[in-house]
């Protein structure tokens, strides 16, 4: 019973962790067919529009129109999206090469394993994978670095807490403001909010952004340059998406183990599965020769895939069909 138990919390955990995920693309499906629908039934009212004329048969002017919307009513549904070719996503088993230079990262930069990890800063399951982190690195200690990469799909409250972070790292208090960002702002809800798109953006303006700045102030940090830096790191958390979602990452929280694709706020043990055998790679291929330091640049971003492979279409049926 015990067993049956922990298989049932590990599936209910693990269908929670791509919840958000499948809603996205089922939000997406759907605003699209709705779409569709609306097209094909204003097509299809023409049609009747005109066959209802008071005519005693349709001249071929009328007739050709008819045709014409039968014709883009059948190509409307050879569009439609469950006929294009599928979302790509990174294949579990294909090592990518995800950069890690010069971003957020804790444990040495000589660890056999690094994992990085796609974030949010207003994202539930990334909040929740805190402590599975945390309790990775004390068990794999100096063989185990962590690196902070940045997927917001919360932008109108997490892209201020993004920067923040960004900037903090310039003055090497990241590990300050990124406990405060989650106990301090995602915990109370706490943000640094855009209204709207007219509304400025606090990093852009002389006063920045009150709620990421009284953390830096709790932190000793020094403000005239962190609010410098949260400008400058605008451009760097762009660039971080734009790499990022050239993988296919559209979901948080995601995670790459030496390269190797992760997703969602998975129990330990599925963690430690993929490091353990990433780790005797390691082990075998540092001992073969591979100095420990070049590891990650030589087996991870020098034969890494650089991007992610669509899949291939449905064959799309003929007319008709």
């Amino acid at each position: 019973m015990v067993k049956r138990v922990a298989v049932l919390a590990v599936l209910a955990t693990a269908c929670a962790a791509s919840n958000q995920h499948l809603e996205t693309r089922v939000d997406n499906l759907t605003t699209a067919v709705d779409k569709l629908q609306r097209q094909l039934d204003e097509l299809r009212r023409h049609i009747e529009a005109e066959r209802a004329a008071p005519r005693p048969a349709p001249d071929p002017p009328i007739a050709d129109r008819i045709n014409e919307l039968n014709r883009k009513i059948d190509q409307i549904a050879r569009n439609s999206p469950q006929r294009t070719a599928p979302r790509a996503e990174p294949d579990r088993a294909q090592v990518y090469a995800i950069p890690v230079d010069g971003y957020p990262s804790q444990g040495p930069a000589d660890a056999k394993v690094t994992l990085v990890v796609a974030r949010d800063y207003a994202c539930p399951y990334c909040e929740k994978s805190r402590a599975t982190l945390a309790d990775l690195r004390k068990k794999y200690g100096s063989d185990l670095r962590l690196v902070f990469r940045n997927i917001i799909v919360h932008p109108q409250v997490a892209t201020a807490a993004a920067l923040a972070a960004c900037a903090a790292a310039k003055q090497g208090q990241f590990d300050a403001i990124d406990d405060a960002l989650w106990d301090k702002g995602f915990k109370t809800r706490t943000f640094d909010t855009k209204q709207s798109s007219a509304d400025p953006q606090c990093w852009t303006t002389a006063e920045g952004c009150p709620v990421v700045i009284g953390f830096a102030r709790d932190a000793n940090l020094k403000l005239d340059r962190f609010k410098a830096d949260m400008r400058s790191c605008d451009a760097e958390v762009r660039t971080d998406m734009r790499e990022l979602t050239g993988f296919s990452l559209t979901s948080t929280p995601s995670f790459f183990v030496n390269g190797r694709y992760m997703i969602g706020a998975m129990p330990i043990e599925n963690f430690s599965d993929l490091i353990d055998e990433e780790l005797a790679k390691a082990n075998q291929r540092i001992l073969a020769g591979t100095p420990k330091a070049a590891y990650y640049k030589t087996w991870v971003i020098g034969k890494g895939a650089t991007k992610v492979e669509r899949p291939a279409a449905a064959p799309t049926p003929p007319p008709g069909n």
